[in-house]
């Protein structure tokens, strides 16, 4: 019973030596940091910090043996004595424990904002400090920076629509090249609640991998490969870090092709992470539709796999389809294996201007409606065909009227006929010209000038100061063209600069505004109306660019307040213990939700903390 007694005692001390952080011995990690900011005082200082947390620890397990041995020493009256007082102690303090209730579960499907717990994050220097040798040691010195412009780089970009604060930027960036190295970085960022913010391409544009709370960065600019083509089963598996553009130039070889198409330089990841679409929408749809299974790091390090490689499955609960769109709060997807189809072996495209935007979105409307099986369908206003001229975007120059970008695939024979009824509706529809391309050249030239959008407007700018908010909405179909006649005249008066473009073949517009700090408040104000608009025409907030920070307080507009209650509930429910007594119940605990310390990018899609005064725009 002595020598149980005494195993007791060192199991408790093992738990609390784990719990107070590893042991880090000198040999085996170099304590230097890649911030030149960081001078060789902090280094001592935070080297001795560590000396010093293991010099204690190793003193409680000499103290901790030396009170085994003066037991042992005792008489053996006091050992039974000391035997027995043991034991009364514990059995009362079971009685005790035994009798507590513990908080009862939630009841409710839903957690209103008033109800929802503020995250508790250590994001104190010496926690920091401490996690950056914890990830030298998974990762390597080279892997984990905390160079400054490298985590500047990963705190924003020009063309975000959202302006971070000076505060917002993480403390590091790690650079994993595994699923087990990202499984042990969110184990020590679980352990020393660190919050996390992921990053793959940073095309994002609504403030997405910002880092709201600091934290760590997790940049996946490592995994960007393709890890299997399955060319029989029409898919191929990749990691998160692997560009649209990339895959479909090697899938090309084989005849294959991904349908996605969002703008240059988007990754895999942050394609998962926004459900985003692309040009290529109205024929194809949008990513939803094309992946398979995910292989996800959860915010305790766990790794999970969604489902296997069939087209097809009835087995329970759609998980994959839980990450699609979750823009990185609920786990980190690592690998994803998407569906392929056969590259059309025939492509055609082309042009036709109009009179008015509002014409132009009328013939997009007819060309729904008569059921043309067009690839895709793609508009630009005036303005932004200005832009694709004064920016010299393309090599030619382009009528600055609104334009409709007509894709076609399919048999020569098929696609003949497809052209010769799109240019009746042309017709029909005040049309002033239409062109097609007759040759691979003509008909990458012709499509050029789509894909040039956001980066002419970009050319546009008239100091260094000036940014660019790229916005986008989806309506149905019957009510494009009273949202897009109805915004431009908004920009018009205005006197902003900005373009509209967008997959109307679906519904999904986007506005290009250019601005500079005098002018931020008329374009929040054209965005607010275009955004009202589209839901008070039973649209969506937003068609392909995701949630992110900026349009957080639309959604309930859009879908009720209960519903985003309910996506709180998934996305950031708190423990339903007290924390104190959290462990004593360790197996009584349910984790109702995949991130309940809300580590993974933190803010992003519904809010978890009240809105500040004059945070946002009132509806």
């Amino acid at each position: 019973m002595v020598r149980g007694s005494y195993l007791l005692r060192t199991v408790l001390s093992s738990k609390r030596l784990a719990n107070s952080g590893p042991l880090i011995p000198k040999s085996s990690r170099h304590f230097s940091f890649t911030s030149r900011n960081n001078s060789e005082g902090n280094f001592q200082s935070f080297k001795s910090q560590l000396y010093e947390s293991t010099q204690q620890r190793l003193k409680r397990e000499r103290a901790e043996q030396e009170r085994f041995a003066q037991y042992q020493n005792q008489p053996s009256s006091g050992r039974q004595a000391a035997l027995l007082f043991a034991l009364v102690f514990f059995s009362a303090g079971s009685y005790y424990l035994g009798s507590l209730k513990p908080a009862s579960l939630p009841k409710s499907s839903t957690t209103p904002l008033v109800d929802a717990q503020p995250p508790q994050h250590d994001t104190s220097e010496s926690n920091l400090q401490a996690a950056w040798a914890d990830f030298v040691s998974i990762l390597g010195k080279e892997n984990v920076s905390t160079d400054r412009l490298d985590v500047d780089a990963h705190a924003g970009s020009d063309w975000s629509s959202y302006s971070r604060k000076d505060s917002e930027k993480p403390f590091l960036v790690v650079y994993p090249s595994t699923t087990e190295e990202v499984s042990q970085i969110m184990k020590v960022c679980h352990e020393r609640l660190i919050p996390v913010t992921p990053y793959s391409g940073g095309t994002s544009l609504e403030g997405h991998f910002a880092a709201t709370r600091g934290g760590v960065c997790i940049d996946f600019n490592r995994m960007n490969r393709i890890l299997k083509i399955h060319q029989e089963d029409l898919d191929v598996v990749v990691q998160p870090a692997l560009g649209w553009e990339e895959l479909n130039e090697e899938l090309a070889k084989d005849g294959l092709f991904f349908p996605p198409d969002p703008g240059p330089g988007a990754m895999i990841g942050g394609m998962v992470g926004t459900g985003c679409s692309g040009t290529n929408a109205y024929r194809y749809g949008t990513m939803r539709e094309w992946v398979l299974s995910l292989t996800v790091v959860l915010a305790d390090g766990t790794i999970i796999k969604t489902r296997q490689r069939p087209r097809k499955s009835s087995a329970g609960y759609d998980l994959t389809k839980v990450f699609i769109g979750s823009e990185g709060t609920l786990g980190l997807v690592t690998e994803a294996t998407l569906k392929l189809t056969v590259k059309p072996k025939n492509e055609s495209v082309a042009v036709a201007s109009f009179l008015t935007v509002h014409a132009a979105a009328e013939c997009v409307t007819r060309v729904v409606k008569e059921g043309i099986p067009v690839a895709g369908v793609e508009i630009l206003d005036d303005v932004q065909m200005k832009c694709i001229n004064a920016s010299k975007s393309t090599s030619r120059e382009w009528s600055e009227a609104p334009t409709i970008f007509f894709k076609f695939t399919g048999t020569p024979v098929a696609i003949k006929e497809q052209i010769n009824m799109v240019q009746e509706i042309v017709k029909s529809t005040a049309g002033r010209s239409f062109e097609f391309a007759r040759g691979d050249e003509e008909v990458r030239e012709l499509w050029s000038a789509r894909k040039a959008a956001l980066w002419s407007v970009i050319a546009m700018k008239r100091n260094p100061d000036d940014q660019v908010w790229t916005t986008d909405v989806a309506v149905p179909i019957s009510r494009l063209p009273d949202i897009i006649e109805a915004t431009k005249q908004d920009i018009s008066q205005s006197g902003l600069i900005a373009g509209i473009c967008g997959h109307v073949g679906d519904g999904n517009f986007h506005a290009i505004i250019l601005f500079n700090a005098k002018e931020k408040k008329l374009a929040e104000g054209v965005v607010h109306r275009m955004v009202k608009r589209a839901v008070e025409m039973e649209g969506t907030v937003t068609g392909e660019h995701g949630v992110g920070l900026v349009k957080r307080d639309y959604i309930e507009h859009e879908i009720g307040e209960s519903a985003v209650d309910a996506m709180r509930r998934v996305s950031h429910q708190s423990p339903p213990f007290n924390c104190a007594l959290s462990v004593v119940f360790n197996d009584l605990h349910l984790k109702l939700a995949f991130d309940p310390l809300c580590l993974l990018n933190c803010d992003k899609v519904v809010r978890v903390e009240q809105r500040a005064p004059g945070d946002g725009k009132e509806w």
